[in-house]
């Protein structure tokens, strides 16, 4: 045991660590005051002593794994690993070889469990320094020294095919493939720590997040789990997309109203010219702008996804011909008129309150369509984009996809955005993939970012 945490202080000051013989025995004294098979207590007294600060501590870690785990260094707590004693023999006839070579003598002294010169050699490499005497703006000097030792880690590994290939110890077939695994491991563990660069560590870092970035992440969050607090945020990234939608919209209404290039007529002014075409004639086109028709479910399930539409299309009413809004949980009741009139919280409060609709009744996606069919059908024809927003979970009633079909026949457009997980469609009570056949465009519209992206679709 001594002689294990002694050899792991050896490494930790080749490492670059300040440890003093006052701190090896008080660590070593107080080792005796705790179960040494258990590895978190033995782990938290060598990290307590030898690491100063909270930057070692990092260091201190990847040092202890090197040495206690990747290097199977034994500390008599468990029985002897058979194959120790085998690896030791080979790299014995190994270093026989070595011929005063300090790099291939320190990876083989690595590879028996002794690290130190291996880690001298790794330090050295990355304190470095470039010589900018000569101009020099690349790192050739450390990446040569890397590069040799390198070459030096692949010829051991040649070296150890060739000796268990040969196999002079009379080694069994099985001992031979354990052999080679093991010091594989040991050589792929040499060439982490060769190219792993050193990082200083800073545990307290504090990375600020712009505004923009929140509003971002935030825009990812679900519907059903906002906050009032964000709810109120929401209300800016609501704002900023509905003043950037109504500025490109102006402007390509402004366009509109010029017209197009006539090229005839043109060419007959330019005659008054001789040919130069000193007056531009354009083709006069009235904008167009398309009709919108929503059906909302506002049952408790979806009415968070369906406030955010509607206090979209709420904004952007001047960008469409016309947008009819519908509400509904078992039967339908349009609220254009409070959209066009009040101030988009004092109409969702209305709709919420005032509104003639059964709120506790269970949704009844069937009931809506032939409420709709009967006094709205009307409403659509090819100019029109139908869209619903609902989780079609119509509690058992016939869905009516069939009066569906026949809305999907007149509009020019049918989309439905659910905000279920798509994962949970058609699961107990939905009708989703009833109605799916019939709609140009399915959407999952759980959290803002999927829902701008629709409405800018939609608008641009």
């Amino acid at each position: 045991m001594v002689k294990a945490i002694l050899r792991f202080v050896a490494c930790c000051r080749t490492a670059g660590y300040r440890v003093s013989t006052s701190e090896v025995l008080d660590c070593i004294s107080q080792l005796e005051l705790v179960d040494l098979l258990d590895e978190a207590g033995f782990r938290a007294v060598l990290r307590a002593n030898f690491a100063k600060s909270r930057r070692e501590q990092a260091h201190f870690d990847q040092l202890y794994h090197l040495f206690f785990h990747e290097l199977r260094q034994d500390i008599s707590l468990d029985e002897l690993d058979p194959l120790s004693d085998k690896m030791d023999k080979v790299l014995e006839k190994l270093q026989e070889k070595a011929n005063g070579n300090r790099s291939h003598r320190a990876i083989l002294d690595f590879l028996s469990g002794n690290p130190l010169a291996f880690l001298e050699m790794m330090r050295r490499i990355q304190t470095e320094q470039i010589d900018m005497g000569q101009g020099r703006k690349f790192n050739l000097g450390p990446l040569s020294s890397r590069l040799e030792v390198m070459v030096q880690l692949n010829d051991v590994r040649d070296e150890i095919d060739r000796f268990l290939s040969d196999n002079p110890l009379h080694f069994a077939a099985g001992t031979r493939r354990d052999l080679a695994s093991r010091f594989n491991e040991q050589l792929e563990n040499a060439f982490a720590l060769l190219l792993r660069e050193p990082r200083p560590h800073n545990d307290g870092l504090r990375q600020v997040k712009t505004h923009d970035q929140y509003l971002r992440q935030l825009g990812e969050r679900p519907f059903t789990s906002l906050t009032q607090k964000e709810l109120e945020q929401m209300r800016e990234i609501i704002d900023k997309l509905v003043r950037k939608l109504k500025d490109v919209v102006s402007r390509r209404y402004a366009t509109n109203k010029r017209g197009i290039l006539d090229v005839k007529k043109t060419l007959r002014r330019a005659d008054r010219y001789q040919g130069v075409p000193m007056e531009i004639r354009f083709r006069k086109r009235p904008p167009r702008k398309g009709k919108i028709v929503t059906l909302c479910d506002i049952s408790s399930s979806v009415w968070a996804a369906a406030r955010f539409m509607l206090n979209i299309l709420y904004s952007l009413q001047e960008c469409f011909t016309k947008v009819n809004s519908f509400v509904f949980v078992s039967g339908l009741a349009e609220v254009t008129d409070i959209f066009e009139t009040e101030e988009i919280n004092h109409a969702i409060e209305k709709v919420l309150k005032e509104v003639a609709i059964d709120y506790q009744a269970p949704t009844d996606y069937g009931e809506t369509l032939r409420h709709f069919k009967r006094d709205y059908m009307d409403l659509l024809n090819k100019k029109t984009t139908l869209i619903i927003i609902g989780d079609a979970r119509s509690n058992y009633f016939h869905p009516e996809d069939r009066i569906l079909g026949e809305m999907r026949e007149k509009c020019r457009r049918l989309i439905w955005l659910n905000p279920e997980p798509e994962q949970i469609w058609n699961t107990g009570d939905s009708e989703m993939f009833s109605y799916k056949p019939h709609c140009h465009e399915l959407r999952q519209c759980r959290n803002l970012n999927q829902l701008i992206d629709f409405v800018e679709e939609l608008i641009l």
